[in-house]
């Protein structure tokens, strides 16, 4: 009898522009699990604050961060991908707070090709003017932390199927 693995919830990480909106729905199409946009969870006063070009604050990001993690929660050994930018370790340690098999999936690359790829985007609230402060305050996965990085380089489906397997290397989640 095959040993079915127990799906990860993956949180899809990474500054604005690596691709968490693309990437995330295609894992989750290759694992058979369904997919939240992080962007979703965040009160509306979060997006007028990002739109008008103004940094969220730790404060400010509590709530979304709750509201994730509450999601990733529900989902522990079911399996689901949801996107968060997940930039600071405090931010993380809160989402694993909430659910503490959740595993990290670092989407990184080339600020260069980062702000090119954000600069084409079409109707996104986050532009390109944040994305030095993204840079600022990413804080990338450390060892004690479930996860893993991909970098973003080449088409979505590579990128999608680098991520496969760098997550089918990871033990099965806790739960």
């Amino acid at each position: 009898m095959q040993h079915r693995r127990t799906p990860h919830v993956v949180v899809v990480m990474g500054v604005a522009g690596t691709g968490k909106t693309t990437i995330g729905p295609l894992l989750a199409a290759r694992l058979g699990v369904p997919y939240a946009e992080g962007d979703d969870f965040h009160p509306q006063a979060n997006i007028a604050k990002m739109t008008a070009g103004t940094p969220l604050t730790d404060e400010d990001r509590l709530p979304w961060l709750d509201a994730i993690g509450a999601w990733a929660h529900d989902r522990a050994g079911l399996g689901g991908v949801v996107s968060s930018s997940a930039l600071k370790r405090v931010y993380r340690d809160r989402l694993r707070a909430a659910a503490p098999g959740a595993v990290f999936l670092h989407l990184t690359g080339d600020r260069r090709l980062i702000e090119d790829r954000m600069s084409h985007r079409q109707g996104h609230f986050m532009p390109t003017a944040l994305l030095d402060s993204q840079f600022a305050t990413l804080q990338p996965l450390e060892a004690d932390e479930a996860g893993v990085g991909v970098d973003v380089s080449g088409s979505p489906a590579e990128i999608t199927e680098r991520a496969v397997a760098a997550l089918d290397d990871l033990p099965d989640p806790v739960r």
